[in-house]
């Protein structure tokens, strides 16, 4: 197990260096940071000394010399925008982009989950046609659209038509709460108002994977000797599923889950963009649109160690789910 967790620590390293060396070259051939950051009618001689006190005047493999011994120190630099250490902008808002992409797997995984073994158990009845057919649905609807509509029913639409009915908070984190230093929204009655549909609206693509990956698995487990012995042995419906069909359909729903979370932590910057969500999408977006170097590359290693971290957890998760697997033996 120390052997497996330490192997795949090096190539986490290994993938890093290769994926920081890649996104250096392509922002440095892009353009020129500097032109973003001063006047147009500044003069040559200005813009010069702003590249010199940027580091920006050396070629590009010194440059990334320089980023490189300054990231093994734990610097990653300056944001040329802001001034201040990207490291710390980044984990500054990651807490809210890893704030709703939780929020967003535990609402897929309640709805998902339950809707897409009734289906697998029940798959000729009209409920189960339904849910099916609702999870068509949720593959379909692009994320910004669904937004959007969230929006307008029910912090619009709904409040004004019906009196009692409350105004759903359509952007911004809410009211947070210091916990150890890292703010949460969740903790507070408006801070879970303010992310209720930033979190439905991330949630439906996923809960309709789910529902559909839960309800195959749940027909490929039912045919299976053990529940019919386990039926033979009149164990009542309810333990047999929650026993032998729900422990044995985890296993590739917690791959899908922990793939999910880490895709939404990477790539929510559409849903917070149109909530007005502080995460860290919205700050990767800005930064590459202003080539802001040291914030982008800082970002993606932090992305790719946490996608590293999160399939090593979902791999461990494996041999708690199942004791068979023996992840010592395994190649990746």
């Amino acid at each position: 197990m120390i052997v497996y967790i330490i192997r795949r620590l090096m190539q986490a390293g290994l993938v890093m260096i290769v994926m920081s060396a890649l996104v250096f070259a392509g922002i440095y051939l892009i353009g020129d940071p500097v032109a973003m950051m001063i006047s147009p009618d500044a003069s040559e001689l200005e813009r010069e000394a702003v590249r010199k006190t940027l580091g920006l005047d050396l070629p590009m493999w010194q440059q990334y010399l320089v980023f490189m011994n300054d990231a093994i120190h734990g610097n990653f630099g300056k944001s040329f925008l802001a001034g201040q250490p990207a490291m710390g902008l980044i984990f500054e808002r990651f807490p809210a982009t890893l704030e709703l992409a939780f929020a967003s797997l535990v609402l897929s995984l309640a709805i998902g989950l339950p809707m897409g073994v009734y289906a697998g158990l029940r798959p000729h009845t009209p409920g189960s046609k339904a849910i099916m057919t609702g999870s068509i649905l949720g593959f379909s609807l692009p994320n910004f659209w669904v937004g959007l509509m969230l929006i307008m029913v029910f912090a619009v639409l709904l409040p004004d038509l019906i009196p009692w009915w409350p105004r759903l908070p359509a952007s911004g984190r809410g009211a947070t709460v210091d916990v150890l230093g890292v703010k949460l929204s969740f903790l507070t009655a408006d801070g879970l108002l303010h992310l209720l549909l930033p979190a439905i609206t991330l949630s439906l693509y996923k809960g309709a994977l789910i529902v559909r990956l839960a309800r195959a698995t749940a027909r490929e487990v039912l045919p299976m000797d053990y529940v019919k012995f386990a039926r033979a042995k009149g164990l009542s419906e309810s333990r047999i599923v929650g026993v032998h069909v729900l422990k044995n359909i985890m296993i590739p729903i917690a791959t899908v889950s922990g793939l999910e979370f880490g895709q939404t932590v990477a790539f929510a910057v559409v849903t917070e963009t149109i909530f007005s969500w502080p995460g860290v999408g919205k700050l990767l977006i800005d930064s590459i649109l202003l080539l802001d170097r040291p914030v982008v590359v800082a970002y993606l290693v932090v992305i790719v160690f946490f996608f590293v971290l999160l399939n090593l957890a979902v791999d461990l998760l494996y041999s708690v789910l199942d004791p068979r697997v023996r992840l010592e033996g395994r190649g990746s």
